[in-house]
């Protein structure tokens, strides 16, 4: 079996997919594949992709014939992997040199299911190093204990896919796949999942090495258009899947805190959405908060701060989608609806790791 199974996406990516391909040739070992997944691009991208493979050593390109998204694209990743352990990477992201067999050494040494690592942040020329929020590092823990405490940053809000390795029983037990169909916010109910189902799981110590570009042309952060409030179908399927769990009593306020906090967070930044779209955000917001456990809602806006928590309030009591004459005519598809006819989705999700830090407290 090969040791480890790099997975990574690209879509319309031709400006950064050489420096993403020369940083895996890089790490480049005899143990190592490295799984390109060709999301139907329509620029130069899968040309960049096909004379890589003569130079990158385990390279094997997988090609969509019609765009998926980010998630579609890395469970055909995950479905062709054929590594003990699974590792991701964004089509315009990058590794240091020497970043794979330091990784794939950890989750060897701390024996888990699953070990998540800080990364380096990259904004053009400035450089930030965003941690993973947990204070305990190099140690075997439970994955479930890692989700509380409710008013502080945590594990669950550290969603990158890429800042971490997965052994294979996760795919086994059918943990590692990422919902299909959302077009943003994928991360959210895969990385809960993973720390209310798996065993266990370790913070790497002192491990750096995987660069992660913000600020692209293409990313949804940038656009601000309709794709960007898939969050809501996300969290919608935190909130529901969370409800089930044994210790739903626990963890709801958890979730709702930082469904709220989220939802905070666009409403601060609507000027960057579309008007229609910004009008969207406002009916869907209200739907969602109306829809959550009212008792743990509650709760979670009397510990929240002021200006954050009377807007939420505001938006609660905003008239139902009948009553809102202002209100889109498209209606909110729940989680489980099939993704049919979605446009594109950009390899950025919707927030960065500073957005987290800062909003669920």
């Amino acid at each position: 079996m090969v040791k480890l199974s790099v997975v990574v996406p690209f879509y319309n990516v031709q400006q950064y997919a050489s420096d993403t391909l020369r940083s895996l040739r890089a790490n480049a070992d005899p143990d190592y594949e490295f799984v390109l997944v060709d999301d139907a691009s329509t620029d130069r991208t899968p040309v960049i992709l096909e004379q890589a493979l003569d130079s990158l050593p385990g390279a094997r390109l997988v090609r969509h014939e019609k765009n998926g998204g980010l998630a579609t694209a890395r469970n055909t990743g995950i479905d062709a992997a054929r590594g003990e352990y699974l590792t991701f990477l964004d089509g315009d992201d990058w590794y240091g040199p020497g970043y794979l067999p330091k990784l794939l050494a950890s989750i060897e040494a701390l024996d888990t299911d699953f070990v998540r690592v800080d990364h380096v942040q990259c904004t053009g020329s400035v450089r930030n190093i965003i941690r993973v929020p947990h204070g305990r590092r190099g140690v075997a823990l439970k994955a479930r204990d890692a989700i509380l405490p409710a008013d502080r940053s945590t594990s669950v809000d550290y969603p990158y896919a890429w800042a971490g390795i997965y052994h294979r029983r996760l795919v086994d037990r059918g943990l590692l796949h990422f919902p299909h169909g959302l077009r943003t916010a994928e991360d959210r109910p895969w990385i809960w999942r993973l720390h209310r189902e798996a065993d266990s799981f370790a913070v790497a110590a002192g491990l750096m090495g995987i660069f992660y570009r913000r600020g692209v042309a293409t990313s949804l952060t940038q656009i601000g258009d309709v794709r960007q409030l898939d969050f809501i179908r996300s969290f919608d399927q935190v909130i529901a899947e969370t409800a089930k769990d044994r210790d739903a009593d626990l963890f709801l306020p958890k979730a709702v805190r930082t469904y709220c906090a989220i939802i905070a967070h666009h409403l601060n930044n609507i000027e960057r959405f579309e008007p229609a779209v910004a009008r969207r955000l406002k009916s869907m917001s209200a739907t969602a908060l109306r829809q959550l456990p009212q008792d743990v809602l509650t709760e979670a806006l009397d510990s929240m701060d002021l200006e954050r928590s009377s807007k939420l309030r505001r938006l609660r009591r905003r008239p139902s989608r009948a009553e809102d004459p202002n209100a889109a005519p498209v209606p909110h598809q729940p989680s489980t609806a099939p993704a049919a006819n979605r446009p594109p989705a950009e390899a950025k999700d919707d927030l960065d790791a500073r957005d987290n830090e800062g909003e669920v407290a």
